[in-house]
């Protein structure tokens, strides 16, 4: 039996008296990807941010092979392997592609915060081979003296997954990395992401449907802050509650 890498039981959390998750469970296993879909305003984006660490839940505990991490921070998670991208491309313009990879770096090669450091100095040091590795990797190690501001929209989502696989995760949590592309950059993107699934454990929000039916193991279905559907993603999508609530009718052209 596979390895759980995360798990939730009993998560709830909510805002001036709005629940936004509640009582979610989730659980997934070493090599799997897992999608997350739902409407609008199902708590979606709230239960990825519980994941992560951006909020601590109000009730229900967090586990990371076996480790409770409710109420750990963010940075804390990445240095155990928990990355994540964000629904809206988190990059810095001004600076280089190499540049973006090694200021993320640096944070957490166990040396930040106890010496002074200059770009030029870190771009000389031995961190730039893992930085051109992921580059690499995801097929953009020949941008990696190219400011972003000039690099297309798809380009700086690639460039942050880039960031996240850099830093060396055991879990990767993917939030709408479609949002946003044409119908090329999402080919680009799903190619990446396909080319990961061998490699990588993945949770992906996303809201482009048909696009990842192929591609995850294991859909989760959000509604109203709880998980109505869980399963194999062509058996879910094709749930009563889930065509009720996600769709609002019984029959969708994919």
């Amino acid at each position: 039996m596979a390895e759980v890498v995360i798990t939730a039981r009993g998560v709830t959390k909510q805002f001036d008296g709005l629940v936004a998750s509640s009582n979610v469970n989730f659980e997934i296993c070493v090599g799997d990807t897992v999608g997350i879909i739902g409407p609008n305003g199902a708590g979606k984006s709230t239960f990825f941010n519980l994941l992560t660490g951006l909020y601590i839940p109000d009730s229900g505990t967090i586990t990371y092979f076996g480790k409770d991490i409710t109420k750990m921070p963010p940075h804390d998670r990445v240095g155990l392997g928990i990355v994540r991208t964000f629904q809206l491309v988190s990059v810095f313009d001004t600076m280089t592609v190499l540049e973006n990879m090694m200021l993320a770096r640096i944070r957490f090669d166990g040396t930040y915060g106890k010496k002074r450091f200059f770009l030029r100095n870190l771009l000389k040091s031995r961190e730039v081979d893992g930085c051109m590795k992921a580059l690499d990797t995801i097929g953009i190690a020949g941008k990696c003296d190219v400011k972003v501001s000039d690099l297309p929209y798809g380009k700086k989502r690639e460039l942050e997954i880039a960031i996240a696989l850099s830093m060396d995760p055991k879990l990767l949590l993917l939030d709408e990395p479609l949002a946003g592309m044409s119908m090329v950059e999402i080919t680009e993107i799903m190619d990446i992401i396909k080319g990961l699934k061998s490699k990588l454990t993945i949770v992906l929000v996303e809201h482009k449907i048909s696009k990842i039916l192929d591609l995850v193991d294991t859909l989760y279905v959000m509604h109203e802050g709880q998980i109505i559907c869980s399963g194999e993603p062509n058996m879910v999508i094709c749930d009563p509650a889930v065509k009720e609530c996600y769709f609002g009718r019984d029959n969708v052209c994919y």
